[in-house]
């Protein structure tokens, strides 16, 4: 019901503007032949919003994949870099949130380990709304932070990595069976924050599929059995991922090559000193306003990638 909500939509869309733009070829006809300046005028305001209009159903035209229009699971790692880098995959996330909220879609944390000392060890966030996947997909890879440490008493040059994992939400049409009898379960309490009965209980999952060697966890919610089902969608996007690898060889597509997150491999640099610059290493794409970015404008950064996969097909 969802895809076929998501499908009217579109279709709606495209019809409207079908419609806007047939009207606008009419009246201006009829200015022309009244000589009428002041709906010439209307019409040209109009012709502009039109050009706008064209440009942006151009671009949604990347959205070509088939899991494009679903929500998305965004998993950040902690790499290379110690304290740094658990810093740095904390402002990922505070990133990848506040670009969610900017878009006018939901994030949800439904999964988040904590730094020793400070930031965190991994995240898993949902991103829930139209196209989420399409969008998200550009932000895969590993990203590089290069800063003044904050962790450091002399304020030295420290280079940090975080790996960020974007895979489709598996829904219900997803011709995918676990069975109960595959998954193993653990339990354990939580070690993040949360009230007394977080702390004091073991409300934490873990599972376990045996077939396929996948863990996955969730501990953000109150109770066992909550933090069990979050950790099964998990789980099934996991696994929905897998199979599409198995189809057309779909894997550079869909999950792209299992890099380690270190030097030589990252996808993005932003660089906080000894100079401002975020650079898109994919594309060439530059920007010198790095804090805007990390307060969530990462829009240019994604259409620019996405572009460049449509050109480059």
């Amino acid at each position: 019901m969802k895809r076929l909500a998501r499908l009217r939509a579109t279709v709606d869309g495209w019809s409207g503007f079908e419609r806007r733009v047939a009207i606008a070829i009419e009246l201006f006809d009829l200015a022309i032949e009244s000589g009428d300046m002041a709906m010439g005028e209307e019409l040209m305001a109009e012709a502009e919003a039109l050009i706008a209009e064209t440009e942006e159903r151009e671009f949604e035209l990347v959205f070509a994949g088939e899991y494009d229009d679903r929500g998305a699971i965004l998993a950040i790692h902690a790499g290379a870099g110690g304290t740094d880098s658990q810093d740095w995959a904390e402002i990922l996330l505070r990133m990848y949130s506040r670009w969610a909220d900017r878009a006018g879609l939901r994030a949800e944390v439904l999964d988040l380990s904590a730094g020793e000392e400070a930031g965190i060890k991994s995240a898993t966030l949902e991103i829930a709304g139209g196209y989420a996947y399409g969008y998200a997909k550009a932000e895969r890879g590993v990203h590089r932070l290069v800063r003044q440490s904050p962790f450091d008493s002399s304020h030295a040059r420290h280079t940090s990595f975080a790996l960020v994992e974007v895979l489709p939400e598996a829904e219900g049409d997803v011709d995918l069976h676990i069975d109960p009898e595959d998954i193993e379960m653990d339990v354990f309490k939580a070690s993040g924050a949360g009230g007394q009965h977080v702390q004091k209980n073991s409300t934490a999952v873990r599972l376990r599929h045996l077939p396929s060697g996948l863990v996955v966890s969730c501990q953000n919610e109150r109770s066992q059995l909550q933090n069990r089902e979050v950790a099964m969608k998990i789980l099934r996007s996991r696994l929905m991922e897998i199979e599409v690898q198995k189809r057309a060889q779909e894997r550079a597509v869909l999950k792209g090559e299992h890099v380690s997150a270190g030097w030589g491999n990252q996808v993005r640099s932003y660089v906080l000193h000894p100079y401002k610059m975020v650079k898109d290493h994919r594309t060439g794409f530059e920007s010198t306003n790095p804090d805007l970015i990390l307060d969530g404008e990462i829009d240019a950064l994604m259409r620019a990638y996405l572009l460049s996969q449509v050109d480059s097909e």
